[in-house]
């Protein structure tokens, strides 16, 4: 496999569930710079997701087909690996629930810092679109109220790989810091093997693509 990642944005809750899952190694991870428009391998990522958007992941199959979206593909991968228990069975009532939670978190969070990160709204809606994700956050943590380590109950899941992946309050302005069991979550999230080390692979790919495209 192959999976298409880009400096501090959601691919990194696919990293992270590769490495919860154990198989890190069947994927090779290339690096797309945003910036410049290049891959650490040389592809064409145009061709790759016309869209330009990450993460992709290439599948080793006959086609070889490419998946986009992070929630598509790292409940995907959890899938592939039932026992992990990183996604509930497909068809479960627990499975629509983490599935409505994984859309809130991608269009009530990810989407709403977007425009915030890039400076594209007006003063009042800069306002707005704070408030939402203030809002968003305090429903994480009131989930977190009763005592849980992670969003559904005991187990880390996919939903907690996604919502760590788009902890981007400092970047886009969003103060959250007085949701004091969300931040105590995010601690946890990051104490995590998995995520230190898709944090550190995430780093030495992108410095030696950096390198090679100023050498």
């Amino acid at each position: 496999m192959k999976l298409y990642i880009a400096k501090a944005t959601c691919s990194l809750a696919v990293q992270i569930v590769l490495n919860e899952l154990g198989i890190h190694q069947e994927a090779e991870l290339i690096h797309y710079d945003v910036f410049n428009k290049s891959t650490s391998s040389g592809d064409d990522y145009a061709q790759v997701n016309p869209l330009g958007y990450v993460p992709v992941l290439q599948l080793d199959n006959a086609g070889r087909d490419l998946l986009a979206e992070t929630v598509v593909i790292a409940s995907y991968l959890a899938d592939q690996h039932p026992e992990s228990g990183l996604v509930p069975a497909r068809g479960t009532l627990e499975r629509v629930r983490m599935e409505a939670l994984l859309n809130f978190t991608a269009t009530e969070i990810a989407q709403k810092h977007i425009p915030l990160m890039r400076k594209l709204l007006t003063e009042d809606g800069v306002a707005w679109t704070r408030n939402k994700l203030v809002l968003a956050y305090t429903r994480l943590d009131n989930m977190l109220a009763d005592g849980r380590s992670w969003l559904t109950g005991d187990r880390f899941t996919v939903l907690d790989a996604y919502v760590w992946a788009t902890f981007w309050h400092e970047r886009s302005g969003v103060a959250i810091g007085h949701l004091k069991n969300l931040m105590a979550y995010k601690a946890r999230i990051e104490d995590r093997r998995s995520v230190i080390k898709a944090l550190a692979d995430e780093a030495a790919l992108v410095a030696r693509h950096q390198a090679r495209a100023a050498a």
